[in-house]
């Protein structure tokens, strides 16, 4: 097919659709990020843990073998923490079902660094809402995990991330902005503290409210950037379908 004129606008738009995700390596302060941003609002983000036999997924390949024909997974990411047996650690929703229930007080480790918080999807829009705010006030969320600790509360660092931490690994979390409608899940490419984790989320993508994902296995799927991380077995999982 040929194109002439004011048709020719028309024609690229055909050969080049417009990314569901966003995805791109930046360098913030003296580390490099990958940065996938989704609108809400248009795109079908979820999460994925088992396939129809009640088997957990844990890897890409997997979650894309569930999905019907003619479904694509554009993007993903490890999407919470896990016990041994991968069960997700906090809330677990999917399709409204739940896996696993709140737990929004003090513990061990990352996960009980309060507050932490809840990653909430329902339809057209997603959001990083800290676990004490959404037990007092619940939202009929369709996806949701729990993760943790939160990185950004309001605009606000979490309060007991040090500046210079000497604690780093790769990290990966996700940002949502304040009408649910941008979300922005980020991994490190190189260790970093929690203190400049955050500060991405705050002073660089501008995310009012930011949540820690998980360290260690951070995992990646990014077609667009001809990258799919392998490796470590999976719990919850986070993905935009097309």
């Amino acid at each position: 097919m040929r194109c002439f004129g004011v048709l020719a606008a028309i024609c690229l738009s055909w050969a080049a659709p417009a990314l569901a995700v966003e995805c791109e390596t930046r360098q913030f302060e003296q580390s490099w990020y990958t940065i996938c941003e989704v609108n809400a609002a248009k795109e079908e983000i979820r999460l994925f843990l088992r396939n129809d036999d009640g088997e957990i997924l844990g890897h890409f390949s997997s979650v894309q073998n569930s999905l019907p024909p003619g479904k694509a997974l554009v993007f993903a990411m490890n999407a919470g923490m896990y016990h041994p047996d991968r069960r997700p650690v906090g809330l677990y929703l999917e399709n409204g079902k739940k896996e696993a229930r709140l737990y929004p007080n003090p513990g061990p480790g990352n996960f009980g660094m309060v507050p932490n918080g809840v990653f909430c999807i329902r339809p057209n829009r997603a959001d990083v809402i800290e676990s004490l705010e959404y037990q007092a006030n619940p939202v009929d969320c369709t996806y949701a995990s729990q993760s943790g600790p939160m990185l950004v509360i309001d605009g606000k660092l979490h309060p007991k991330f040090i500046a210079t931490s000497t604690s780093k690994f790769i990290r990966n979390g996700v940002g949502s902005s304040a009408d649910g409608q941008r979300v922005v899940f980020v991994k490190s490419e190189s260790a970093v503290n929690f203190h400049e984790f955050a500060r991405l989320f705050r002073d660089e993508l501008k995310t009012p409210h930011a949540l820690y994902f998980d360290g260690k296995i951070s995992r990646l799927h990014a077609p667009q950037l001809g990258r799919s991380d392998g490796g470590f077995w999976l719990g919850p999982i986070v993905g935009v379908v097309q």
